[in-house]
Formats: structure tokens, C-alpha cells, sequence
């Protein structure tokens, strides 16, 4: 199932145009999910787009959305997904908060069978 909430997060982001999707491998580094996907879009109404899209996509899939903060800003939107939490950044705000190297430690998952 896991497999199936990062496919879906990350396929539905690429179809929004979400950029530079990243997946994070967080087993045994966070207890919060497995994966982190993060994404960003350039400007407030595309990270609501593809925040709003991931969500939907999800439920369509049955995949239970237990939260979702950060819509109204537009500038970091968190999608908990269970096992996969996903984070649309607007562009400014993703290289401020640099999520990738704040958790530096944790494998970046090739996503290249979903993004091809």
C-alpha cells in the first residue's frame, strides 16, 4: 500500500507540473512516515493546484488523507498521506526551508518508473 500512496503522490505532482519532485526514504530516521515527498510549484495558485490534486487523487485511490496544512498560504502545503507525507513548497519557500538537507541523512528514492 505504501508503494501505491508514493506512486499516486508522485504521479499526480508531475501530471500538476510540480517541480523537481524528490522522494526521501525516512525508514528508521523519522517515526512521523516511510517517505517524504517534496515538491515545489512558482507561484500560491499552482501549490494550491497540485496540493489540492494530490489530495484528491488520494481519496479517489481510497488512500486515507488524514491532514492537510497550509492550503490557504499557498507556500508550504503538508499532504499526510499515512506512510507518505507529502510537501508542496512554493519555489521561494523550498530553497529557504531546504527539507532535503535538513534531512540529509535519509536516501532519495529513484523515481524514474514513475516519472517516465
Amino acid at each position: 500500500m505504501t508503494d501505491q500512496i508514493l506512486e499516486t503522490a508522485v504521479k499526480t505532482a508531475d501530471d500538476k507540473h510540480a517541480q523537481n519532485i524528490v522522494a526521501l526514504d525516512m525508514q528508521g530516521i523519522s517515526i512521523l512516515a516511510d517517505y517524504f515527498v517534496i515538491c515545489h510549484g512558482s507561484s500560491v495558485k499552482q501549490v494550491q493546484a497540485i496540493a489540492e490534486e494530490i489530495k484528491n487523487e488520494a481519496q479517489n485511490a481510497d488512500i486515507p488523507v488524514k491532514r492537510m496544512e497550509g492550503y490557504g498560504d499557498g507556500k508550504w502545503v503538508l499532504i499526510d498521506l499515512g506512510d507518505v507525507v507529502v510537501h508542496v513548497f512554493h519555489e521561494d519557500d523550498r530553497e529557504y526551508y531546504n527539507l532535503e538537507k535538513l534531512w540529509g541523512e535519509a536516501p532519495v528514492i529513484s523515481l524514474d518508473h514513475v516519472l517516465t
